[in-house]
Formats: structure tokens, sequence, C-alpha cells
């Protein structure tokens, strides 16, 4: 998992070729926690299909807003740039979250 921060999230994600998997969380954020260890596992799984990031939400907060990310936890996946599927807050399970990942690879 690629950890992403206010300064390599255009690079990494909005002028990135092909499927980005975005893990946006928060300090504190007990959800966002709980589905961690998931997203992980499923960045191992899949990481050869499709392009696992994170992004501290608390660390930019802007960049965060500027991406309508409004609650968390959510779970997008970006493709040439553009926001194509996303889980939010209630919605993000680890099986939402997988079911997600399989629609797109």
């Amino acid at each position: 998992m690629l950890d992403l921060t206010k300064e390599n999230f255009a690079a990494e994600v909005l002028e990135a070729e092909g499927k980005v998997f975005v893990d946006f969380y928060g300090d504190g954020c007990v959800p966002c926690a709980a589905l961690m260890p998931f997203v992980h596992q499923y960045a191992e799984e899949y990481g050869d299909k499709m392009k696992f990031t994170s992004l501290n939400t608390t660390k930019a907060r802007r960049l965060a807003i500027s991406q309508k990310i409004l609650g968390l936890p959510v779970m997008a996946i970006y493709e040439n740039g553009a926001m194509i599927d996303s889980v939010v807050k209630e919605e993000a399970t680890a099986d939402s979250i997988l079911e997600m990942i399989k629609r797109h690879i």
C-alpha cells in the first residue's frame, strides 16, 4: 500500500493510468482502523491488478474535501483521474469493499 500525501495525491491517483484504490481514513476513526487489516489483505491479493493507496484525511483535509470526502471511512476506486466507484461510511464493510474491488479487476 502506498501512503498518499497532499504532495503526491495528484501524481499517484489523478494522473495515474489504470485503476487506483484509495482508502480514505482519519486519525481516531474506529471503523477505518477496523477495516485496515482487510484492505491490506486485499492489497496483497489484488495489488497486481490495481494500485492500492491510502490517504490520512486528518493530514489532508482540504484535499479530502476537494474529492468530496465528507465522512469516513471511504473506500474509492479511481480510473484515469476520476472516482468511478466508492463505498462510504456504514456501507464500507470488508465484504462490500471486496465486492467493489472484484467489479473493477
